[in-house]
């Protein structure tokens, strides 16, 4: 079967444009990570034929040895990066480099800021892959063929970077990708055989498929082509992970980390360990240092390899770490899984359960050594991931408790806005006869600081934890207790502060809300439906009022939460709570002429609704009823 060539002159998706003229600009100063990356990704094509071969051995096109070839033109400026892996399409071809289809990608270039400095370190996270090559090359050629395809199936790409590619199909007899770089004049340097082995050493030597290059005493190393040439292994091809840990330096574990995760910046800790027994595994997790850009993007895949006996099995497997700990980079090499283990059968194997469980537990550990001897490493930590972290409690109902223990949050106490205690902290100093952790949450911590529902706890010194975290409340409804002692919102229900409180003034609460029994019931006939019922305070202390929800109710931070995100939530009526001893309440409690009273009780409702962060259903109303009570006030 012949297929007929034809060349296609096609231009790049806007953002892969933007893609390219950040890394020029931005990554020049690093610019030898173009080696790593395109033997990575030459490493994780070689790996996904040996995958597929596994149930269809003619895949391998009777040439078994995978391997990585590494060469250079002099006479021609050009460097080639090839490997026998799976190779592409025409289609994937054009899916893989012409566009780029994560969705986080438009949100990763808005956050870019124009400081060169600060952009590469966003690249960093990003992983810049094939497009890293326009670092050092004004040109870039790729040929391709798919593994299992025809001869005449190979592709050519091309492009100079500068917003278009050519693409056409021509006849290729090996199967796998070749990429050659036209080096730009200034970056002759790596056309040096003892560079380019430098470079593979320090960020390479792991990959466990050979890297080869000719023999430099042959030496110009300028033919590949030629059927003479002779090749030799440049990279150890021991995986890190096999090694013993006592002879693995940091800097090694710190190149593996960028080689698999494609950042920039070093990891900010890891943990290694070898299980042997029934389930024999090998596992090596990192934490980095930076949130990944797409972390909140729903499509963002997990960062564990899973390896059978030393051979890539799958990315991105996302059974060997739950979600809330999807920022975990690194690779879990088991002993005893089949090859052939495909995505459905990791969902059932008790095999895979026993090193999921295992590699929480490990993170687990070295946030909580982390967080004990070294502070600001975990407030680092925190700060990049403890949204995330907080996911925790609802998906892993076995770790609740211990995940918890590693979270912070600003208190009453806390003095400045990166001040922050862990639950540990705050159990330690409750009251002597605090039985409750209280907390409030807040679009803001100015807006959680200022609420009239802390004005008791500030007046009894009792400490209140103040949470502003989109997921808090979310968090909120699967965390009841820590340690034995429950969790109490301050917005929330009658307010009890069980012993804090003492019996005479429950009772003069209880006599003075019966004294008052008209005024109540007049307010809340004015407001109707509202509100679900009007009461009298013993929260509040400087404001005349505030509104609160049942203890069960959705509270209206949530709510507006929900609404946020575009979920039709409705909002919980709420309760209104008076302060009797504010001058304001005491004034409304003289007004007997209706309209007026009605005026000044829509007034505090309106207040006590901002007070809460909440928006009014009327704002030009709220502005007509101030302004003629300050008309009223200024002709008294």
């Amino acid at each position: 079967m012949t297929v007929e060539a034809h060349k296609e002159t096609m231009e790049f998706q806007a953002e892969v444009s933007q893609v390219l003229n950040l890394v020029i600009r931005s990554l020049y100063s690093n610019k030898e990570i173009f080696l790593r990356e395109l033997i990575s990704n030459a490493s994780d094509a070689a790996e996904k034929l040996r995958f597929e071969a596994l149930s269809d051995d003619a895949l391998f096109e009777d040439d078994p040895n995978l391997r990585i070839r590494v060469w250079t033109d002099k006479e021609a400026g050009t460097l080639t990066v090839a490997d026998n892996g799976i190779g592409m399409t025409r289609d994937e071809v054009m899916d893989t480099i012409g566009t780029i289809a994560s969705s986080g990608t438009r949100k990763f270039l808005e956050n870019l800021s124009g400081d060169a400095a600060q952009d590469s370190q966003l690249i960093g996270q990003f992983g810049v892959g094939f497009y890293s090559a326009f670092i050092v090359a004004d040109k870039v050629t790729l040929t391709t063929r798919r593994a299992g395809m025809e001869p005449e199936h190979g592709v050519r790409w091309e492009s100079t970077g500068e917003g278009s590619y050519s693409i056409e199909t021509l006849e290729k007899p090996e199967r796998g990708t070749e990429i050659t770089l036209h080096l730009r004049e200034d970056e002759k340097e790596f056309l040096d055989g003892w560079r380019l082995r430098q470079i593979i050493n320090k960020f390479s030597d792991h990959l466990t498929i050979p890297i080869e290059m000719p023999k430099e005493a042959m030496g110009e190393e300028e033919e590949d082509k030629n059927p003479e040439t002779e090749w030799e292994q440049v990279n150890k091809g021991v995986a890190l992970w096999m090694r013993n840990k006592s002879e693995i330096t940091d800097e090694e574990y710190q190149d593996f980390y960028k080689s698999i995760s494609h950042d920039f910046e070093d990891p900010l800790a890891w943990v290694h360990n070898r299980v042997e027994g029934s389930n024999e595994y090998t596992s090596l997790l990192f934490i980095p240092s930076k949130a990944p850009f797409d972390l909140w993007d729903r499509e963002q895949k997990h960062g564990v390899k899973l390896y059978v006996r030393r051979v890539f099995v799958m990315d991105e497997a996302d059974k060997l770490m739950p979600h809330y700990l999807r920022f975990v980079k690194g690779v879990v090499d088991s002993d005893d899984l089949p090859l052939n283990v495909s995505r459905e059968l990791l969902q059932h194997n008790r095999k895979i359960d026993t090193i999921r469980s295992a590699n929480v537990k490990r993170i687990l550990g070295l946030l909580e050594k982390m967080a004990k001897n070294e502070a600001d490493k975990y407030q680092k930590f925190w700060t990049e991931f403890g949204k995330v972290l907080k996911e925790g409690p609802a998906e892993d109902f076995a770790n609740k408790e211990r995940v918890a223990g590693l979270f912070r949050f600003a208190t009453t106490k806390s003095e400045g806005d990166g001040q922050v205690v862990s639950l540990d902290e705050y159990v330690e100093r409750m009251a002597e006869k605090q039985e409750k952790i209280y907390y409030l949450t807040a679009d803001s911590l100015a807006a959680a600081r200022n609420s009239p529902h802390l004005e008791i706890f500030k007046k009894k010194d009792i400490e209140v934890l103040l949470m502003t975290d989109r997921v808090d409340e979310w968090l909120m409804s699967h965390l009841n207790e820590y340690k034995g002692k429950s969790f109490q919102s301050v917005t929330k229900g009658q307010l009890d502060l069980g012993d804090l409180e003492n019996e005479e003034e429950k009772e003069q609460l209880e006599k003075v809300a019966e004294e008052h029994k008209p005024l109540l019931e007049r307010i809340k006939e004015t407001l109707g439906d509202k509100i679900k019922d009007v009461r009298v305070s013993s929260r509040l202390v400087d404001s005349p009022a505030c509104l609160v929800v049942d203890e069960y109710d959705m509270s209206q931070n949530l709510a507006r939460v929900l609404k946020q995100l575009g979920q039709d939530a409705p909002m919980p009526t709420p309760i209104m709570e008076l302060n009797l001893e504010h001058p304001l309440v005491e004034r409304l409690e003289q007004e007997k002429e209706d309209p007026r009273f009605a005026e000044l009780v829509h007034l505090l409702y309106d207040q006590s609704l901002l007070a809460e962060g909440g928006q009014l259903e009327d704002p030009a109303g709220f502005v007509h009823r101030l302004n003629r009570l300050m008309l009223d006030m200024s002709k008294a």
